[in-house]
């Protein structure tokens, strides 16, 4: 016999003056040869980051398997009778029961005629379950069905357990102390049998009793720092402080006091500079046993380099504060209106690992960016004035992946790479055999959303970190750059109770993290989805937002995932932001732009969990989403299509590569349909905008159908429209363009794809936003999913010498399935550009950038002003193949009708002309008209575009073959 200790005597004495309830006998003996409890197994994933799908945005996506699911006899009915006690026994490990109300416990299982149903719960976490009991419990309260089901307030919250049955908890029960205990639910057959158990769970409850708006983490005052920790379930909290970074023994052990459910210690000044963990006793469902887990603090603001503690640091204090930092508000770039944005997406260690001209102590790293001419800034000085106004900085949070020691690194030896064969494997055998011990990641694992990178800092230890990221922000705001964080709130690393990753899943115990009707953890967005419908997740997402934007003066954020996010999350977060001020907080929230991406797949497709952040839900918030039509119908399929089908820039039907498209009628539908989708796109993808159709009918953008049936167009306003061509993931547009088209046309005519497609993103009504690199006709050797492929794939070349093409086989793992196309282009050295190649490329990326801001029609902020002034004119069925006619009207000061917007030109006609061949295209309404070439490209270094015209008497627009002409009327 062995002898499991009972609950405390105080803790029972509480639930038994509480609950009304006599306690079960507190001595609970079992026999040896019952089952014991199985600890669930929590497997890390073998990467670091999915292959993340920006397409298909409809399709629902399964889970990954579980390491641990319920067996086949687990069904969502309830067991037969005659279930065995092993199963029974088993079912614990399932969590199918939700505590959703106070008085409500929501199940999908049967009661028969004369049965039971019954709570039970165990602070020791010692139940088990026979076929007549469920046993080791200190409380067992019967349960009575509620004919008025599930109240509607809680299926708006829990839409997936809509058609639960509701079971009524008694009033004189108290659920505030019983949410600390190992808990479950069984019912029993009207022999007394047991025919179902499960475990239970808990957000909805947690929610209703200890929903909590004030402080949390560490605060300081004059003479004390405070510690506050919400953790409603846990039995007990310990903070175990340390001198510094890696003392073996804590200074200080306190323990801390529960108020409803927030845990708090006032301790002495002295601990500001020092480091502390959390000890909390806990009940945790993936190991059935009440576990003592060690955990950083949610809203740390340091870390300790190995990021095993969490730094007492006053993010106030003015030692970690860049000379003019309390100014910096007054300095950031003017943006009038969000239309006026222009996105470049960056990573922190692309951006100066290779740069020679940065000091090796700042390469990779915040500083890099402080350095006034080095290579990399200088080449984002041209960007900034030409028109980009923000930089996205991949994730800079505290991320799993890359040791933040950098001695504690590998490496290879680039020199020795240089000298292998463009399609040799060998490069990226050696880089994979030390992936996940190099500085690199993108760094979509995170650990703790609060704090910065210490693998970007100078030195990991103490608050280095945190004045290095300020004055990195500081240093592109005054080069005329804002900062736009990526923030994965979607998922965490790490869970459960032992992964040095897990914090959240540690503290509260199947809270944070979205579960599925078994009690197991989402995984559709990789690993570890989190749940925003929780009121503390969103909380916690929100005061990590103020954080950033607060304490380091960031000026946007983008979503990762944020179809994952619920919509009301998201508003609610932009209205907190928004309510910043430069007088109080040293920013102004107004001008803090949010957007990310709006897939709607896995368990909360068609608002399986509530309203979602999808894109046809996010429309009216003034949010952004990524607008994947119009890249899928430039580039040609998707990201997960077959790899040579084309599209409106790479080649169909004008130029094809050989793939089988379906035969010349198909691909003149599918040319006309994409040019539909790209039309839409250019038009801010408004839902409500009206166009002609490749058909000659007048259509709204809602009404363009992608091929899946879903509708095109989704924004309501032109700053809710992200339009891009690539980004970080997939592959680099240089290399779709390079796989695409034609293995027989030359470099210069790739090159000109890669500007033309460019040139369609900067010039659409919107937010265009460019992939670091693009413009430089960047290639990662055609690597399709580069997140953990190292500097060596991953370089950026500002001295613009080589734009990294034919740097090996991609690694295997991503690419392997299509070795046998890459490997004849990678070898073949009429493929790879040169340095004429790419400076060309990037001056003629500034020049269209500078045409967008040259007048404000290309940035309209309204949708109305874009139905009104922008047209489309080579349309309907007859129209000329490969080419894209857009107007821009303005009206006449004095003069009814349109208002005048432009002081310079009165109308504005942007043709793009795709096909390999000159064009001609004339229109009566642009007849009789003055217009010329735009100026700055009648003064560009590209002698192709100059030999655009265009006909007065005839309205005729000649066209060089993959070109695109701005032409201008002059007041």
């Amino acid at each position: 016999m062995m002898v499991l200790t009972s609950l405390s005597s105080s803790l029972l004495s509480s639930l038994s003056s509480l609950t009304g309830l006599r306690p079960s006998n507190s001595n609970v003996c079992f026999s040896s040869s019952l089952p014991s409890p199985r600890r669930r197994l929590n497997r890390k994933p073998n990467h670091h980051h999915r292959n993340r799908h920006l397409s298909l945005p409809l399709l629902s996506r399964t889970s990954p398997t579980r390491s641990i699911h319920c067996s086949s006899s687990f069904s969502s009915m309830p067991l037969e009778v005659s279930t065995s006690p092993s199963q029974l026994q088993d079912s614990l490990l399932c969590s199918r029961a939700f505590w959703v109300t106070q008085s409500i416990i929501a199940w999908n299982a049967d009661v028969v005629r004369d049965g039971s149903c019954y709570l039970y719960a165990s602070q020791t976490a010692a139940l088990s379950v026979t076929d007549s009991e469920v046993e080791g419990h200190d409380f067992k309260i019967k349960l009575e069905e509620d004919s008025g089901g599930i109240p509607q307030n809680v299926i708006a919250k829990f839409p997936h357990i809509r058609d639960y049955k509701a079971f009524r908890v008694p009033s004189t029960v108290d659920a505030k102390s019983l949410v600390k205990c190992q808990l479950a639910v069984a019912t029993f057959g009207s022999d007394g049998k047991c025919s179902y158990a499960t475990g239970l769970q808990l957000p909805g409850v947690l929610d209703e009793l200890f929903a909590y708006d004030g402080p949390l983490g560490a605060h300081y005052s004059e003479d004390a720092v405070s510690l506050y920790l919400w953790a409603p379930t846990a039995q007990a909290v310990c903070a175990c402080v340390y001198k510094n970074a890696n003392s073996s023994d804590p200074v200080e052990v306190v323990q801390l006091k529960e108020v409803n459910g927030v845990w708090s210690v006032e301790g002495s000044k002295d601990w500001e500079g020092c480091y502390y963990v959390y000890e909390v006793n806990v009940y945790h469902p993936s190991t059935l046993r009440v576990e003592k887990c060690y955990a950083n603090d949610p809203y740390a603001r340091g870390l300790s380099p190995d990021s095993q503690r969490t730094l007492f640091v006053n993010l106030d204090s003015d030692t970690l504060k860049p000379e003019g930092w309390e100014k910096l508000a007054d300095e950031k770039p003017i943006i009038l209106s969000f239309s006026d944005i222009s996105i470049y997406e960056l990573h922190v260690r692309d951006f100066s690992a290779n740069d020679h001209t940065v000091h090796p102590d700042f390469q990779g790293g915040y500083l890099a960016f402080t350095l006034e001419d080095s290579a990399g800034v200088l080449h984002l000085k041209k960007l900034s004035n030409a028109g980009i106004t923000h930089v996205h900085l991949l994730p800079t949070f505290q991320f799993a992946g890359v040791d933040d020691v950098k001695e504690n690194w590998k490496c290879v030896d680039s020199t020795v790479l240089e000298k292998l064969p463009p399609d040799s494997t060998e490069q990226q055998a050696q880089i994979t055999l030390i992936q996940d011990d190099d500085g690199y990641n993108w760094g979509y694992n995170p650990v703790l959303w609060g704090v910065p990178k210490g693998s970007y800092a100078s030195n990991p230890i103490s608050s280095c970190r945190t004045i290095e990221f300020r004055k990195m922000v500081q240093a592109l705001n005054r080069i005329g750059l804002r900062v736009v964080l990526d923030v994965v709130y979607n998922h965490l690393h790490g869970n459960g109770p032992f992964d040095e990753n897990s914090v959240l899943d540690k503290i509260v115990p199947g809270y944070y993290l979205r579960r599925n009707t078994d009690g197991f953890i989402e995984h559709s967005t990789c690993v570890n989805n989190t749940a925003s419908e929780h009121y503390m997740v969103e909380r916690l997402i929100i005061d990590d937002m103020l954080n950033w934007a607060g304490n380091y003066k960031v000026d946007g954020f983008r979503f990762d995932l944020m179809g994952h996010i619920m919509k009301s999350t998201m508003v609610k977060a932009k209205d907190a932001v928004n309510r910043l001020t430069k007088e109080r907080d040293g920013i102004d929230g107004s001008s803090v732009y949010i957007y990310g991406e709006g897939w709607d797949f896995g368990e909360v497709a068609n608002n399986g969990r509530g309203i979602n952040a999808s894109q046809f839900n996010i429309g009216g918030t003034g949010i952004g989403s990524f607008n994947d039509r119009i890249r899928d119908a430039m580039l040609g399929g998707s990201p997960f299509g077959h790899p040579l089908q084309q599209g409106f820039v790479t080649g169909l039907m004008l130029q094809p590569n050989g793939h089988d498209h379906g035969g010349k009628d198909v691909e003149e539908l599918m040319l006309s349909a994409a040019k539909d989708h790209i039309q839409v796109g250019m038009a801010a993808n408004l839902r409500d905008y009206v166009l002609t159709n490749s058909d000659g009918k007048e259509v709204k953008g809602m009404e363009v159908l992608t091929y899946g049936g879903a509708p095109v167009a989704y924004a309501l306003h032109p700053a809710e429209t992200i339009n891009y061509v690539s980004a970080h993931d997939n592959e680099t547009l240089f290399d779709v363009v390079s796989m695409k088209t034609p293995m027989e046309i030359s470099v210069d005519e790739r090159c000109r794809l890669n500007h033309l497609a460019s040139s369609v993103i900067a010039l659409s009504q919107g937010i265009p936003f460019f992939h670091s690199g693009d413009e430089m006709l960047r290639s990662k050797s055609l690597d399709r999913d580069s997140y953990n492929s190292g500097d060596w794939f991953n370089r950026l070349d500002f001295t613009y010498n080589s734009n990294n093409w034919g740097v090996g086989l991609p690694p295997k793992q991503k690419n392997e399935k299509h070795w046998p196309l890459i490997r004849p282009r990678l070898a073949d050295p009429s493929f790879k550009p040169q340095k004429n190649h790419i400076l060309a490329a990037i001056n003629n990326f500034l020049d269209v950038l500078q045409i967008r801001y040259s007048s404000p029609l290309f940035r309209l902020t309204t949708a109305n002003a874009i139905q009104e002034r922008v047209r489309f004119h080579n349309t309907g069925p007859s129209w000329v193949p490969g080419v894209i006619v857009m107007s821009f009207e303005d009206g006449h000061r004095g003069v009814p009708g349109l208002t005048q917007l432009d002081p310079i030109y009165s109308f504005i006609v942007v043709i793009f002309n795709a096909s390999p061949s000159e064009v001609s295209f004339a229109s009566p309404v642009l007849r009789a008209r003055t217009f010329q070439l735009h100026p700055i490209q009648a003064m560009s270094a590209d002698e192709v575009v100059k030999n655009s015209s265009y006909e007065t008497s005839t309205g005729c627009f000649t066209v060089p073959p993959r070109t695109t002409s701005v032409f201008v009327e002059y007041r």
